[in-house]
This record gives structure tokens, C-alpha cells and sequence, in this order.
């Protein structure tokens, strides 16, 4: 067969034809079917039984070995659930129809799955055993050079996770336990041997460990959503942990300043970004991200040796500090040599470090000594405050470098959540107009505003009163720039000449009672749906009166009246935002 498509079909025919005859199913898998049909010239797909020894084995565990090493197709039990056969496929058609084929690629992956068995019963021993052994492991495993361990990592994961619990219906006391225990089948004989299976096997072993279910299904499931199309945990410690755990690595590398520029995205950013969003919205989640994120980002600042170039005492807390100093100043005073009033540059911190055993030509070569203020031998407790002084403006340098990190954060999941609407129909100045107003880091409430938003336009009302609202608005603006004043004292209506101005006036009020109370509750449809009854009022207004009236009291009473005008839809969204 010349043709791959053609060998793709033949081959998933006649492997479900064996099944069926078997009374088996077989497990789909369009890429390893693809795979296949690029090795193979004359498929001849031969069906084979699993070893009874193996059948204990998590099924995922039995269909990755069996991918991965092999190139077989799962079969399963249909009754059991179970996988507990495979289908390889031959190159070609033999006297004894395969049998010797079969024989030998049974025999080799009997071989595969008893290395599976020997790393799962070495894993359960380990997980049941409370999983000490792997965190343990953990320490000695970096996930970023700059951002610590991955056991420094899952610290702060647990921390956050400790604090978004509650937004999600979650319990915090088991969300922290799901956090610190999420990540540590990556220390497992089974994950090192199969990474993809990192998070199933964590759920495997945490049940096996006799822990809740919510926490097995949080290793499970925090690595999601990976993708636009992959499934949304909805448990609600799951949801808290892949929330810390995306956002934690958006912050840690915000911190470093690796952020994605251009095509470039190497620790995959944007796709935690979006996870984010999906996490968000998939589960209606009501919270503004600027909290969780400053949580976040600050234990990180930290942690970390520096920032922006400035480095920070990160070893000990502040009274530590400084009596971990009086120990060294006295093995220091020792040393006739010893500089302790050297002039230190006061826009550098260095965090002292001593050398045990005392080694005084490192000592002596080495710079990292210095401290950031200089140390009187003869009155030592007269610098304690300075000391301390020192560790308050580390604090103060983490709100400072939080504030620029935190907002630049904020533009970039702003700039995801427009794609990730753009793809659902939502115009990008819709989003704009949505963004420029309070509360946009709640995403739920900013999607809903903007569906609401997206929807009104979409009637007959909506764009026209864009356009009225517009004129209004630029009437106004115009007048307040050349008058040097803001119009917005008020407008009354016993100045009213004409009918359409006192209809507006009346039209006003209306939309004011029915907008006002629809959005203390977020009702963005009924908010709009009244300020689509100020169309027909102020064509008419625009139509028959003259805003710039000779009369100067009538004049500055009807620019209020367009005031009103713009702030009552301003308070749905910023309509100056939208195209048209």
C-alpha cells in the first residue's frame, strides 16, 4: 500500500475487526495509529493477550509502555474496564499467520512491563510511606536557577494555594496538603521512567497512601488545562492548586524578568496565562488577580538574592540577622587585620557569609564579607538599628518592585484574555471598553460585562445610540476644553425649553433608577437594556435642540445634561473605547 491514508484505515479495520471477534475493544489513539502507518508497507495487524502477572498495573501505565516501547495498540475489556490484550502490526503476512511474531513481541514486552511492575511496587512502598522520601528529593532538584528548587517551589505553591481555597469552595487546610504533596511523583521511579504520566501517577499513589480523593485528584489534575482544548479541573482543590501553580510561575518568572517577547515563550507563559483564564471562567471563579498575584510575586522577591541589581538580605529574618553578625564580629575582632569600618557603597547589600572553618585568605579575597552599613567594633549594639533599618528598606524595595511587576502582569493577562475572547466572537474594542473600567482583574466579571456588551450592540438600539452617545460626548469635551470647566453640576430641568429636552430629562431618570441597582448585582443585561432606552430621547434631543444656545444659562445647562448623558452609560462601560 503506496498510500498512508489508505494503510491508517487498513490498519484500524482489521484491529478492530480482532477485538470485536475477541470480544475486546480497541483503545484509539490517533497518533500511534499514524506512527504506524509510516512503518509498515503491508500492515498486518496481529492481536495478543497481557500477561495475567501485569494486569494490576494502572491501565495508563500498561498503554504508555506498551506505546512508547513497542508500538502497540491497547486493548480493552469492555466488561472489566481493564486493558488486557494489544494489537501489534507485521510488515508482512507469514506461513503460520503471525504466531511467531506474536510469540516473540509478547515475550519482549513481558520483559517491558515486569520493569513497570518492579518501579510500581517500589513506588507504593515509597507513597505509602508517606512521600517523604520523594520530597526530600525534591530539594536537590532545581526548577530555575534563579527561582530555587522544585521544593522551594511547591512551598510557595502551598502557600498561595492555602489563600485562593476559600475564593473556590475549597478547604484550605486540605488545598495546602494537595499543594505540598502535588508534585511529588516527579521524584518516582515510574515518572522518571514515563514523564508523561506525571500528575496520573501522583493521583495512584496518593490513594494508595490512603490520602482524600480531592487531594489525589489535585496531582492529578494542577498541570491543567494544558491546552485551548484540554478539559477544565472543576473540583475545587484542584482548582486552587493548578491556580497556585500557574500563577506561581508566572510571577517567578516575572520576578527574574524572563518574560515572553515576540515568538518567543520558552517556560510557556502564554499557555499558563490562559490556563489561568480557563481555570477562571470554567469555574466562575469571583476574584481580583492582583491580590493572589502580589501574594505571590513577594514571596518571591523574597527569595530572591536580588532585584533589579540590588541585593537583599535573604538568609534571616532581621533580629537573626543581626545577632548571626555579633557571633561573626567576635571571630572576626580576633584578626588584628580585620576592616570593619570600611566604606561600604550604600546602593549595594551584601548578605554576608563566613567561612567555617575560618578561612582567612578567602576571607580576605572575598567581597561578599561587606554588610550594608559600616560595623563599629567599639559600639556594636549603637548599629543595630541600622541593621534593621537595612531589612526594612528590603521591604520596602519588594513594594516598590511589586507595584511596576504586578501592573506589567495584569497588561499580559489582559492582552491573552483578548485573544482568548477574539476567538469567541468578542471585538477587541468591546474588551477595551470593558477593561477601562473597575474591578478588570475579576475576569468573570469583565467577560461577563463584555458578552453583555458584545450582545447589546449587536440590536438595533446599540449602535445608534453609540452614535448618540458620542456626539454627546463630543459636544462635551470640545465645550469643557475651550471653557477651561467640567460640566458636571448638574443639570436642571426647570431650564428645560423644549419638549425633547424635558423628555430627556424624564428618559434620564428612568434609566438611572433601572441602571443603578442592576449593577450593584453585575446585571449588565438589564443595565444595558434600560440604557437602550435612551435612544429614542436623545435622537430627538440632538434633532430639535441647539446645545450651544446664545443663552449662557441654557447653554451650561444643557452641556450638564450631556454630561449626564455620558456618565450614566459610562457606568455601564467606557463607550468612548468602541469603534463606530
Amino acid at each position: 500500500m503506496l498510500d498512508t491514508s489508505e494503510r491508517e484505515a487498513a490498519i484500524l479495520q482489521a484491529a478492530q475487526n480482532l477485538t470485536f471477534a475477541a470480544g475486546m475493544e480497541l483503545v484509539p489513539d490517533d497518533r500511534l495509529l499514524a506512527e504506524v502507518a509510516g512503518l509498515v508497507e503491508w500492515p498486518v495487524p496481529l492481536m495478543g493477550r497481557i500477561d495475567p502477572a501485569f494486569l494490576g498495573l494502572p491501565p495508563e501505565v500498561l498503554q504508555t509502555s506498551m506505546r512508547e516501547h513497542q508500538k502497540f495498540f491497547s486493548v480493552r475489556n469492555p466488561k472489566t474496564g481493564r486493558i488486557e490484550g494489544f494489537v501489534t502490526v507485521a510488515n508482512t503476512e507469514t506461513a503460520d499467520h503471525g504466531a511467531t511474531i506474536l510469540a516473540g513481541n509478547q515475550k519482549v514486552l513481558s520483559a517491558r512491563l515486569s520493569d513497570a511492575k518492579f518501579f510500581w511496587e517500589n513506588d507504593l512502598r515509597v507513597a505509602k510511606a508517606g512521600m517523604g522520601e520523594w520530597l526530600e528529593g525534591l530539594k536537590s532538584v532545581t526548577f530555575h536557577n534563579k527561582l530555587g528548587s522544585q521544593s522551594d517551589r511547591i512551598a510557595r505553591i502551598a502557600a498561595l494555594a492555602r489563600e485562593i481555597a476559600p475564593l473556590v469552595g475549597a478547604d484550605a487546610d486540605v488545598a495546602e496538603k494537595a499543594a505540598n504533596l502535588a508534585k511529588a511523583d516527579l521524584r518516582s521511579s515510574m515518572v522518571g521512567e514515563f514523564p508523561e504520566l506525571q500528575g496520573l501517577m501522583g493521583m495512584y499513589y496518593a490513594r494508595e497512601a490512603g490520602l482524600p480523593n480531592a487531594v489525589a485528584l489535585a496531582a492529578r489534575d494542577h498541570y491543567s488545562p494544558l491546552g485551548p482544548t484540554d478539559t477544565v479541573p472543576t473540583d475545587p482543590v484542584s482548582v486552587a492548586v493548578a491556580l497556585a501553580d500557574k500563577i506561581d510561575t508566572l510571577t517567578g518568572f516575572w520576578a527574574i524578568d524572563e518574560k515572553p517577547t515576540g515568538s518567543k515563550d520558552p517556560f510557556a507563559l502564554r499557555r499558563a496565562a490562559l490556563g489561568v483564564i480557563r481555570l477562571v471562567l470554567g469555574n466562575g471563579v469571583r476574584a481580583g488577580l492582583l491580590s493572589k498575584f502580589e501574594f505571590s510575586l513577594r514571596q518571591t522577591l523574597e527569595a530572591l538574592d536580588f532585584v533589579e541589581g540590588k541585593y537583599l538580605f535573604r538568609h534571616l529574618a532581621s533580629g537573626e540577622f543581626v545577632d548571626e553578625l555579633a557571633r561573626r564580629r567576635a571571630v572576626y575582632e580576633a584578626f588584628p587585620f580585620a576592616p570593619w569600618n570600611l566604606e561600604v557603597d550604600p546602593q549595594r547589600w551584601w548578605t554576608p557569609v563566613v567561612y567555617e572553618p575560618f578561612d582567612v585568605a578567602k576571607w580576605v579575597e572575598s567581597p561578599i564579607w561587606r554588610v550594608a552599613c559600616t560595623v563599629d567594633v567599639m559600639n556594636w549594639e549603637g548599629q543595630r538599628v541600622d541593621f534593621l533599618g537595612a531589612q526594612e528598606a528590603q521591604h520596602e524595595l519588594i513594594v516598590q518592585e511589586s507595584g511596576s511587576l504586578l501592573e506589567n502582569l495584569l497588561s499580559f493577562f489582559h492582552d491573552r484574555l483578548k485573544v482568548f475572547l477574539k476567538d469567541q466572537g468578542i471585538r477587541h474594542d468591546v474588551i477595551d471598553a470593558c477593561l477601562a473600567m473597575p474591578g478588570n482583574d475579576d475576569l468573570t466579571l469583565l467577560v461577563n460585562r463584555a458578552k453583555a456588551l458584545a450582545a447589546f450592540l449587536k440590536t438595533e438600539d446599540g449602535p445608534n445610540l453609540l452614535q448618540g452617545f458620542k456626539r454627546a460626548n463630543t459636544i462635551l469635551t470640545q465645550a469643557e476644553t475651550k471653557d477651561g470647566v467640567e460640566y458636571s453640576y448638574g443639570a436642571d430641568p426647570k431650564f428645560a425649553e423644549t419638549d425633547e429636552e424635558r423628555a430627556l430629562f424624564a428618559a434620564l431618570d428612568a434609566a438611572e433608577s433601572a441602571i443603578t441597582p442592576a449593577m450593584k448585582v453585575e446585571d449588565f443585561a438589564t443595565a444595558m437594556e434600560a440604557m437602550a432606552n435612551l435612544r429614542a430621547p436623545i435622537d430627538a434631543f440632538f434633532t430639535a435642540v441647539q446645545v450651544n444656545s446664545d443663552t449662557e444659562i441654557i447653554r451650561r445647562n444643557r452641556l450638564n445634561l450631556l454630561h449626564r448623558i455620558r456618565a450614566i452609560c459610562s457606568g455601564v462601560a467606557d463607550l468612548t473605547k468602541l469603534d463606530g
